[in-house]
């Protein structure tokens, strides 16, 4: 299996450069953040008066805020907040949409029409709107902030599994499998599943970097994690409520491309492969 993911990755390298560069940086991104209670050099959460407002220096590489609190030590104590609020957003948003699109896809019908409405509705708001609806509604916290993101996200996914399993369906190994007897959980989860997730799995790795720039929005706006917790989106919006001391908000927000553009990176080299159009390149 590791194999095949390597085998995997060197063929998509050979024709797409930025997949490679987006594994790099999202692979330090994720070094960072499983190490980063040991290797930041300051308290992130420490205040130090004394030395508030200091730009860049050998002491403090990204300068401090206006705590006094290192902005370097924040950016990496922030990126495990970040990465894994985007983390669990999309895969609880992938279980619950994916689920859901494959039982209306499969049963089809009135059952279909009704659970697609519902989706529907979702999607006919818009979304950073209704998520800083959900999260003003239930408060500002980090679990709130995720559940109002999960709730807008989820029907994305339910009408991707839904086309791709009516599509996967109509196929003779599914015809065979009702003749042979097997029952709809099977059938659905056993040999429509498998055939129909790989592009769901690609629209999760470019909603990723999506992910993380909502969540860092709904920070920037007061939603997210309650200070002093080193969040990027917060981060920022210290840096324009200080906008003259430049180095606040410029690092968070470098950290925050640099994820994104990871993530969309990775998401085009899968896409593109998965793509029968281009598969022969590869």
């Amino acid at each position: 299996m590791i194999n095949t993911i390597f085998q995997t990755f060197r063929k998509i390298l050979r024709t797409n450069l930025l997949f490679g560069v987006g594994v790099i940086l999202f692979t330090g991104w994720l070094l960072i953040a499983l190490l980063s209670p040991h290797i930041t050099p300051y308290d992130p959460i420490v205040q130090e008066l004394s030395v508030r407002f200091q730009p860049p220096t050998q002491a403090h590489w990204f300068g401090t805020d206006k705590f006094g609190r290192d902005v370097f030590s924040r950016v990496l104590a922030g990126s495990r907040i970040s990465l894994v609020a985007g983390l669990i957003t999309v895969v609880v948003a992938l279980s619950i949409g994916s689920v859901y699109g494959a039982v209306a896809g499969y049963i089809g019908g009135i059952v279909d029409d009704i659970l697609m409405r519902i989706s529907e509705l979702i999607i006919a708001f818009p979304a950073i709107i209704l998520a800083m609806v959900i999260a003003a509604a239930l408060g500002p916290s980090l679990y709130n902030t995720l559940f109002a993101m999960v709730i807008i996200w989820w029907p994305n996914y339910a009408r991707v599994m839904r086309s791709m399993v009516i599509s996967v369906k109509a196929n003779e190994f599914v015809e065979a499998a009702n003749i042979l007897g097997a029952s709809h959980f099977r059938i659905i989860f056993k040999e429509i599943f498998p055939n129909a997730i790989g592009p769901v799995l690609v629209m999760m790795t470019l909603d990723f970097g999506n992910a993380i720039l909502l969540f860092s929005g709904l920070s920037f706006l007061g939603l997210g994690s309650p200070p002093p917790t080193p969040e990027w989106g917060a981060m920022v919006a210290s840096g324009v409520e200080n906008f003259f001391h430049w180095w606040i908000g410029t690092f968070p927000g470098l950290a925050i491309l640099s994820v994104s553009l990871s993530a969309n990176f990775i998401g085009d080299g899968l896409r593109d492969y998965l793509d029968p159009k281009l598969r022969k390149e590869f």
